[in-house]
């Protein structure tokens, strides 16, 4: 015996207690099995109608969010290589200008002093057309990183908001954009 110390009731008491407490409360088999059949039905309406279509809805709105930060992430590594290479060419034009500046500083050592006179113009000259093609390459890859930028601000802005943007929306951006970028860079 697992318990040999404790009595055990009779089944008979067991259900008569069941009656008397069912009487009491007024419980009912019928009454129970059709509360079951209720709650079973209630909860099948909720998790078809209810539930299943607010987590559909959920799923479908975290994908949205995943894929635009996904784009998000993209577009910046875009910019930032624009950026890398935007430095790039205007290291280059500056490695180019300080080698023609260098070669013209050597030749004019070596030539007589009044072609030194005339070599040392002749490198000035040089060196002010290098730094204003410097210049202006450096401009027109700005603008040409200006009107990227605002391309990349237009399409971005296209994909999150899911609508065709007009051209006086797309020309304010780009003007807004532009007007960013020359602050930041002044």
């Amino acid at each position: 015996m697992l318990f040999p110390h404790l009595p055990f009731a009779d089944l008979n008491d067991i259900k008569d207690n069941f009656v008397r407490v069912g009487l009491q409360t007024g419980f009912t088999l019928q009454q129970f099995i059709a509360q079951c059949i209720v709650i079973t039905v209630l909860f099948i309406v909720l998790w078809r109608y209810g539930w299943k279509p607010v987590r559909t809805i959920l799923e479908q709105r975290q994908k949205t969010i995943e894929d635009s930060m996904a784009n998000a992430e993209k577009i910046k590594k875009e910019l930032a290589d624009a950026e890398a290479t935007r430095l790039s060419i205007i290291q280059k034009a500056n490695d180019q200008a300080n080698k023609v500046i260098a070669e013209a500083e050597k030749s004019a050592a070596v030539i007589t002093e009044q072609r030194a006179k005339e070599a040392t113009r002749q490198a000035e000259d040089i060196v002010k057309n290098a730094h204003e093609a410097s210049v202006l390459d450096r401009n027109r890859l700005m603008e040409e990183l200006k009107r990227h930028v605002g391309e990349l601000v237009i399409q971005t802005t296209q994909k999150i908001t899911g609508k065709v943007l007009t051209a006086d929306d797309q020309a304010r951006l780009n003007t807004e954009t532009l007007r960013q970028l020359g602050a930041n860079n002044n």
